[in-house]
């Protein structure tokens, strides 16, 4: 998040807002416990993530009810289920935007994604449905990046191909329902250029190469591309805040989300090798159902007989963790895991609420996203004024 007016605005970027800090080959500490950069996230022994102690290595501050709480008032509506359920969990100076909204001061928002995907799965629309609420609630201009030059160089993609995915992946984002008054997209390599490029410049003289190793982890092997790729984009988080005061910006505030799990359980991973490992926005119902009933793991008991004696396992049941990011109704999830906790529900039972949460979740994308042509991404992707971004 970024405030006006300054040298500098303080930019409230919402993590893909979604993974929490970034250690490379230089940040190893506590790794036979868990690791957790740009390209990894692992536990110790297949566990689950201890967000407790990514608190404290990164510097971050628990998004605690205060903060819920005063968002709700000086908004005047509800705070967003990803907010008040805990999803995002943690922030680095979002108090000071707060002060800043509440003396009548702007900022504004930043976001991105890195296209390197023909479709986007569940996980990816987390930070883009927050971030829209955001947008809403206090009703600010939005920037939104998108790294198709970061994902031709680590994916091995063609430019080409990279700016095809980057306008596709901005379909699904605009289909989130962002305002175009107040939204700016953006592609790197249509885009870098001008004060951007100045930016870059002055960013880069701050970074040392012996920094860029530390805090990435690169090698003899890595191609010049990638360690001088990361002065131009902002998913470094830690790397920026450092830099910011020195080039006279001021530190951009950041909140930051909880992992979203695989189907197969936490310890899995999302990745397009496996279709199966997440659940898409170009499924089909029969295919949500599919998967659902398939991989999605359980934490119930392996019996009826035991299940109604000792009740399910919330804390590893994925049907659960993932109604807890889309169900709305927060009094239903109460009694879902209340009922299904004392094993009065049954598995079956939580993974047909959890089709029909997310079949029409899908649903709803897929016909907004119908809606958005070639024109209208053009229309978000024009560099122009933006007169009514505050009003």
């Amino acid at each position: 998040m970024s405030r006006f007016p300054s040298s500098q605005s303080t930019s409230a970027m919402a993590e893909e807002p979604t993974k929490v800090g970034s250690a490379g080959g230089g940040d190893r500490e506590g790794e036979d416990e868990q690791v957790v950069n740009p390209w990894e996230v692992t536990a110790k022994d297949g566990g689950k993530i201890d967000y407790d102690k990514l608190i404290e290595k990164f510097g971050c501050q628990r998004l605690d009810e205060s903060f819920v709480r005063r968002v709700e008032r000086l908004t005047g509506r509800p705070a967003h289920v990803f907010l008040r359920r805990g999803v995002f969990f943690a922030h680095r100076d979002f108090n000071e935007i707060l002060d800043v909204y509440e003396r009548g001061e702007k900022f504004f928002l930043y976001t991105g994604r890195g296209p390197s995907s023909e479709a986007l799965h569940l996980g990816h629309l987390v930070p883009f449905m927050f971030t829209k609420y955001l947008q809403d609630a206090f009703k600010v201009p939005l920037v939104i990046q998108l790294t198709d030059d970061e994902k031709c160089m680590w994916k091995n993609l063609t430019v080409e191909e990279s700016k095809r995915l980057a306008r596709e992946n901005a379909k699904d984002i605009i289909a989130c329902g962002f305002d175009i008054t107040r939204t700016f997209i953006f592609s790197d390599f249509s885009y870098v250029g001008g004060a951007f490029y100045e930016n870059m410049v002055k960013v880069a003289k701050c970074v040392t190469f012996n920094k860029v190793v530390g805090i990435f982890g690169f090698t003899n092997e890595d191609h010049i591309g990638k360690i001088s790729f990361p002065p131009v984009q902002d998913p470094y988080f830690r790397m920026t805040r450092d830099v910011a005061p020195r080039i006279g910006y001021q530190k951009p505030a950041l909140i930051e989300s909880s992992f979203f799990p695989a189907l197969q359980g936490e310890t899995g991973k999302m990745s397009a090798s496996d279709p199966n490992s997440a659940i898409y926005v170009t499924d089909s119902s029969k295919d949500i159902k599919n998967k659902v009933n398939r991989y999605a793991f359980s934490g119930g008991q392996d019996s009826i007989e035991n299940h109604r004696k000792y009740g399910a396992n919330l804390e590893v049941d994925i049907p659960v963790k993932y109604l807890g990011f889309f169900l709305e109704d927060d009094a239903e999830l109460d009694h879902i895991k209340k009922e299904y906790g004392a094993g009065r529900m049954l598995t079956g039972e939580i993974k047909k609420r959890l089709v029909e949460v997310l079949s029409e979740l899908v649903e709803r994308h897929r016909k907004a996203r119908a809606l958005v042509t070639d024109e209208v991404v053009d229309a978000f992707m024009a560099v122009r004024p933006l007169p009514l971004m505050f009003s």
